[in-house]
């Protein structure tokens, strides 16, 4: 199967989901509709793949894989929120995203900011909902809120705009990316693990399988963030779905700008290569890797 058949595959799996995370009786308030309006904007969905990807590489059950799509429809959520308030003009101050005009631009700055803030909250009340029904996914619930605060993605934007204009270093650097960008990714590739297997926060520490996932996560995480680096110097709008040379206008630090284009294109070869090195070790434990190694090859080239 082709990455882009798999893509497809998973938003017929996820918008379904996607559709209720509001009540009916709830649709007509103008903060829901644009929540539901960047929401349901389209776009890789490469976090809710990835965990398909994983529940399907570990044999995740037809039970558990409605409660692997919930998690995944509720980390997009958390990913449309940091999207919306990324793109606010005190921000990055965006009016592109998905190849659509950016939430505020259409609904404004205060609602925008609201439809940011109600689609986190719902993402929290959703996580909790789901451990109460289920304490085996306390963990995992607990796992995917982290990541998106102070240690994950918010403490990585938090790095990243307070460096804009600041010649900081490479080690730095890979701090911000870890945050921002890996953290989700790190709840997309390990999360479903933790779901399947019911582990607590001892038992995922200790655990071999989630352990490689981590490391998978990381690699999948740096590997996505260089190529979109990559990306901004040299595509297009158009192809892109989003604004291109925002990284040299805010003068930001990444990894084109410290490494060159060249050196940045060598350090993604690297994590590419590390990220299948890892997956030889899962295959070893005997899992199947092949649908994963497609996801790695299109990271490398991939041009949205």
């Amino acid at each position: 199967m082709t990455i882009g058949e798999f893509a497809k595959e998973t938003g017929e799996w996820l918008d379904p989901e996607l559709e209720s995370v509001f009540a009916k009786d709830k649709q007509d308030d103008i903060t829901v509709k644009a929540s539901m309006y960047s929401l349901k904007a389209g776009g890789k969905r490469l976090r809710p793949l990835m965990m398909r990807l994983t529940a399907r590489m570990i044999g995740c059950s037809d039970t558990k894989l409605a409660d692997v799509l919930y998690y995944a429809a509720t980390l997009e959520m958390i990913h449309t929120y940091s999207l919306i308030h990324d793109d606010l003009p005190a921000m990055d101050n965006d009016d592109l995203r998905r190849g659509k005009p950016t939430c505020h631009k259409v609904y404004g700055e205060g609602i925008a900011t609201l439809a940011g803030d109600l689609l986190l909250n719902t993402a929290c009340e959703r996580l909790f909902k789901k451990a109460i029904e289920n304490p085996g996914y306390l963990y995992a619930s607990y796992f995917m809120c982290r990541n998106a605060g102070l240690d994950g993605m918010v403490g990585g934007q938090s790095i990243d705009l307070d460096s804009e204009g600041k010649t900081i270093g490479l080690e730095l650097l890979y701090e911000l990316q870890r945050k921002k960008t890996g953290a989700l990714i790190e709840s997309a590739v390990v999360t479903p693990y933790y779901l399947i297997k019911g582990l607590s926060e001892e038992q995922a520490e200790k655990d071999e399988t989630a352990v490689l996932l981590k490391k998978l996560a990381e690699h999948i995480g740096l590997a996505f963030q260089i190529r979109d680096d990559i990306l901004d110097v040299e595509s297009d709008p158009s192809i892109l779905g989003k604004n291109t040379g925002k990284d040299l206008r805010d003068s930001k630090a990444t990894f084109v700008t410290l490494l060159g284009k060249d050196g940045a294109g060598k350090k993604l070869s690297l994590e590419i290569e590390s990220a299948k090195l890892v997956l030889s070790d899962l295959k070893q434990k005997g899992y199947d890797t092949d649908e994963y190694t497609v996801l790695i090859d299109y990271l490398e080239t991939r041009d949205s």
